[in-house]
């Protein structure tokens, strides 16, 4: 790309990392399609000199070869995480804009599985694909994937309009993750922290939710996965933009997540844990200094909102999160 940082550059910031205080952050190597760089294997290396944990999210196309993942493995890459968007051929594959691709997602899945490489599986979910989660669910766990990073929308680039959830739909899908995390696999929500909320209503037995399709994906989930035999492994707390999470562009640019495109500053001209520590908006983010309900919800520190959606509508990645449902404050 254009202006992207050079293999001098990717050091240093690879050492910019290490300035963090222990224990240091996870580095994910992302895209776009990160093996596209052809430098990447040196600086994975060389991300694995200064002690740090690194992953890779690759695109599945013909780079990806179980060659390259023995490489990969060798470097101590922790995991990959691959995109699944479709239980079936014709949905991953019109998701993804490339016929034939959802054979190729499972028969790399199943090399770094069989390898021994953690491997991760991104799910965007959207209005076309929303039912089919009980049954990516389920094929995720017969290749013995064990764990599942579900993003939920945000009405950026490709993204339509048409395809984003209401509300209602956003806590169907919580709660049927909640249900999912029943069955030993490791599940994270991106952009919808209010999961997290969720979580807690429901372990103290305070939410109960019903709707046609909350009803659909609990039916479907059941007949293919049976009754579960453990509890969820959701957590409380989480990371949210700009709070656990800090993302640098190819060219050294720093925004608050991959989802929000707010210019923080350039780490050729700051240090990374300068911005993180003192970016005034990252501050807020991390005080929960949000507007409207989202500022006044007793679930703000457990959940926050996603910072992404609330610039997506509104213009102010402060606002309040509009695809949440919860609207009780922190004062009942």
């Amino acid at each position: 790309m254009p202006g992207q940082l050079s293999i001098e550059e990717g050091k240093q910031l690879l050492e910019q990392v290490t300035e963090f205080p222990k224990p240091l952050p996870m580095v994910v190597f992302t895209g776009g399609d990160c093996l596209m760089r052809q430098d990447i294997f040196e600086l994975l290396a060389y991300a694995r000199e200064l002690g740090l944990r690194i992953s890779v999210s690759p695109s599945v196309t013909p780079i990806l070869t179980e060659k390259v993942l023995s490489r990969l493995r060798g470097l101590g890459v922790g995991a990959i995480s691959i995109s699944l968007d479709g239980a079936l051929p014709y949905a991953h594959d019109f998701i993804r804009g490339v016929v034939g691709n959802f054979a190729s997602t499972l028969n790399a899945i199943r090399k770094i599985v069989t390898m021994g490489i953690r491997c991760q599986v991104n799910t965007a979910v959207m209005r076309s694909n929303m039912k089919q989660l009980p049954d990516i669910f389920h094929l995720i766990r017969s290749l013995g994937v064990r764990t599942w990073e579900v993003f939920f929308l945000i009405r950026t680039g490709r993204a339509l309009e048409s395809e984003d959830l209401a509300p209602e739909e956003y806590e169907s899908a919580c709660h049927f993750l909640y249900d999912a995390s029943m069955y030993g696999v490791t599940i994270r929500a991106v952009e919808a922290p209010f999961l997290r909320r969720v979580v807690l209503q429901r372990n103290v037995k305070q939410s109960v939710w019903h709707d046609d399709l909350y009803e659909v994906l609990l039916t479907r989930l059941l007949d293919l996965e049976r009754p579960p035999k453990v509890y969820s492994t959701l957590p409380h707390y989480g990371t949210l933009d700009g709070d656990g999470i800090i993302f640098v562009s190819h060219d050294g640019t720093v925004f608050p997540g991959g989802f929000l495109p707010l210019r923080l500053g350039n780490i050729k001209e700051e240090r990374l844990s300068e911005i993180y520590q003192t970016n005034e908006l990252l501050v807020k983010i991390r005080n929960r200094e949000f507007k409207g309900k989202c500022g006044e919800c007793k679930f703000r520190f457990n959940c926050g909102g996603s910072r992404a959606r609330a610039f997506a509508y509104y213009g102010d990645p402060l606002a309040s999160d509009p695809a949440c449902h919860y609207l009780s404050s922190a004062n009942e």
